[in-house]
């Protein structure tokens, strides 16, 4: 039986399996032997490929951060790239128009966002189909994922396509589980929780997957007491992991009634758009921004005012040594000081060192050695 069947014939034992607290233990193994068997057909597809795709997608990643456009087919994914950039993909009223990976840069508050128009995929892409499990796999690459959906088959879509990305260990606006991990030579498993467990991960589950796993000695120490079993897998399996924010961006609300347009834009991390009548792609490229949550920051020569036309662009709550490596990364060992304007000085100018943590829109002078 290959990796794919088994994949197959645990998620038929899963669906027929009834959810209660007598089968919790059981529907925990499960998901631990899938999440090993998808595990390992990532990285037999990566061993036959080379690496994250072969021609198409080996796209340098540039500028100061990366969004990748995902979606079915004829969702519009080409046309929202030629609207927010200036880069043209081919557009076309059929299906697979995008066969490799298109880049484009939205400019936007001083800052060069690159953004990927990825191939579309097709159901059951994280199994092998298409080459949907390449495309899956580079979204990996990604700080945003920009998931762009049909307003007229949104909910199906989105739930499917999230289903894609969970397969291949691309977790979708959450957080890194609160699990510390360590595997060790000898001393059996030991199991730690800071409070009373609330949700279905047990001691015994936590063993019972560890020896899944083959894994007979480590610390576990959970620090939340909503975690769940699937969080504690995760866990195992961090280093195959990527936690990444998510916009979604329903498409062709021309088609649908206001009472659902409505509804959609009233969702979580969501914007409603038609790139057939010019709608909504303020609101994309405004909340592509937020989502990033990068942060300005101008430098100042001495004795010179502050250049606010070409910002350094660095993730939000950075330190100054953050900053300087984004300039090269040997100038933290030049550094000496740095002067700080701005929201995040205690006092105009503030002397700070390289732990400092700078804000949107400061203003800084750097010393060298």
């Amino acid at each position: 039986m290959g990796v794919i069947e088994k994949i197959k014939a645990i998620e038929e034992e899963m669906a027929r399996t009834q959810k209660n607290k007598a089968t919790e233990h059981h529907l925990g193994l499960l998901k631990g032997k899938l999440a090993r068997y998808r595990q390992q057909l990532l990285e037999e597809n990566a061993a036959s490929t080379g690496g994250a795709g072969g021609t198409g997608f080996e796209v340098a990643k540039s500028g100061d951060a990366r969004a990748v456009l995902i979606g079915y087919p004829s969702v519009g994914k080409s046309s929202l790239l030629g609207k927010i950039t200036s880069t043209k993909s081919e557009v076309a009223h059929y299906s697979f128009t995008t066969l490799t990976s298109v880049p484009g840069v939205l400019k936007y508050e001083g800052a060069e966002i690159q953004i990927v128009d990825l191939p579309g995929i097709i159901y059951g892409a994280s199994q092998g189909k298409g080459r949907g499990r390449q495309v899956v796999s580079t979204a990996r690459t990604a700080d945003l994922v920009v998931m762009v959906l049909d307003a007229t088959k949104s909910q199906h879509q989105r739930e499917s396509l999230e289903a894609e990305l969970e397969a291949v260990g691309i977790r979708l606006n959450k957080e890194r589980p609160n699990i510390y991990y360590k595997k060790k030579e000898t001393g059996g498993v030991k199991v730690t929780f800071t409070a009373p467990p609330q949700a279905n991960l047990t001691e015994d589950a936590i063993k019972m997957i560890l020896k899944d796993y083959r894994v007979h000695n480590a610390d576990v120490l959970v620090r939340d007491d909503q975690c769940t079993i699937d969080d504690f897998i995760d866990i195992i399996n961090d280093q195959h992991r990527n936690y990444i924010k998510c916009l979604y961006v329903y498409n062709k609300i021309d088609a649908v009634s206001l009472e659902e347009v409505d509804k959609l834009a009233r969702e979580p991390n969501t914007v409603v758009i038609s790139c057939e009548m010019d709608l909504g792609m303020d609101d994309v490229v405004e909340q592509i921004w937020y989502q990033l949550n990068l942060s300005r920051v101008y430098t100042k020569k001495r004795g010179f005012k502050p250049s606010f036309e070409d910002p350094l662009v660095v993730r939000s709550n950075s330190s100054v040594g953050d900053l300087c490596h984004s300039i090269h990364r040997d100038f933290k060992d030049k550094f000496k000081y740095a002067l700080v304007w701005g929201s995040s000085a205690k006092h105009s100018p503030q002397k700070c060192g390289l732990t400092h943590r700078i804000d949107d829109e400061d203003v800084i002078t750097l010393f060298t050695k």
